[in-house]
């Protein structure tokens, strides 16, 4: 499926970000719902998950797809730490791990003080090693997405692992429903998506930004950008903090300073999206059933 001039701008500087003649792909389909994708530049593969479905998947720039996990105890966020490796959130067994090289799994995560986690939704690794992850509910409000409980936490929190210590740290804890969250490129500002709106129409559909200091102490906490079309879930910032992020209608991207600039058009809700492609300039985008792909001027602050 190929959609042409999926693009809407609403500020001259969008025009320099796109490629006009660059049109949007569905490159899979036929899933239940997609979420976490993360791009391994090394093997050229995009790994993401299936989270109905149990299953975490892998694609290849030539659309070939197949089974990376099953089961993959209700993944949903991935990323990628600095030695490579793969750090995932499970709604299933309420943690988050990190797969090693050899293929074994190690977990980071699955408690706070004494109780279990809610249900770990979407994680970003720190250059130092620290692990940041958002532990919403979503996971265990119904047996579709993991498996029907009481939540024990007393707030839907952001987190950090601590990468010396392994202690896990409540940094935020006055979201409604905690999801996804990146950096920007100098580390100095987390972004935070508010997605309570999903449950509660009342929720203003926001992502907000925090100042982090030593210690992963975090203050702040203003709005930095609003969704205009359902609400944030997963995004991703570029090597020049401006904001990718997931909405009903596509992708939303934000200048640096809060600015809509535009809109990828795409015809699912989309969940997340990640750089990636064989130059690093292809936006990945997981929506509903499929997962698309569009060629893009910026890349990820990642690196």
């Amino acid at each position: 499926m190929i959609i042409p001039n999926p693009y809407e701008a609403l500020d001259p500087r969008f025009r320099d970000l796109i490629q006009p003649n660059a049109h949007l792909r569905r490159i899979a389909t036929g899933f239940e719902w997609t979420e976490g994708p993360v791009w391994f530049a090394d093997m050229q593969v995009l790994l993401f998950s299936d989270i109905p479905a149990d299953r975490m998947m892998r694609l290849t720039p030539d659309g070939q797809v197949s089974v990376f996990r099953q089961p993959s105890d209700y993944s949903n966020g991935n990323t990628r730490d600095r030695q490579g490796r793969l750090v995932t959130c499970h709604h299933g067994t309420r943690s988050v791990t990190r797969t090693e090289h050899d293929g074994s799994v190690t977990v980071l995560a699955d408690s706070y003080e004494g109780r279990r986690l809610n249900s770990p939704n979407d994680v970003v690794v720190q250059s130092n090693g620290d692990v940041w992850f958002t532990d919403p509910t979503y996971g265990i409000l119904s047996d579709y997405e993991g498996f029907r409980a009481e939540p024990e936490q007393d707030a839907h929190h952001v987190f950090r692992i601590d990468a010396r210590t392994g202690r896990v740290q409540a940094v935020i804890d006055d979201f409604v429903q905690p999801n996804g969250l990146a950096f920007s490129p100098d580390e100095r500002v987390l972004y935070v998506a508010e997605s309570g709106s999903s449950h509660d129409p009342d929720v203003p559909s926001v992502i907000r930004a925090f100042d982090v200091g030593e210690e992963g102490r975090v203050s702040g906490g203003d709005v930095f950008a609003t969704v205009d079309a359902g609400l944030p879930d997963g995004f991703r910032l570029d090597t020049e903090g401006r904001l990718w992020t997931s909405a009903a209608d596509g992708v939303h991207c934000f200048a640096p300073d809060g600015a809509l600039l535009g809109k990828i058009l795409v015809p699912e809700v989309v969940s997340n999206l990640c750089f990636g492609g064989p130059r690093g300039n292809r936006l990945l985008i997981t929506a509903t059933t499929s997962v698309y792909s569009v060629a893009v001027n910026v890349s990820s602050a990642l690196g």
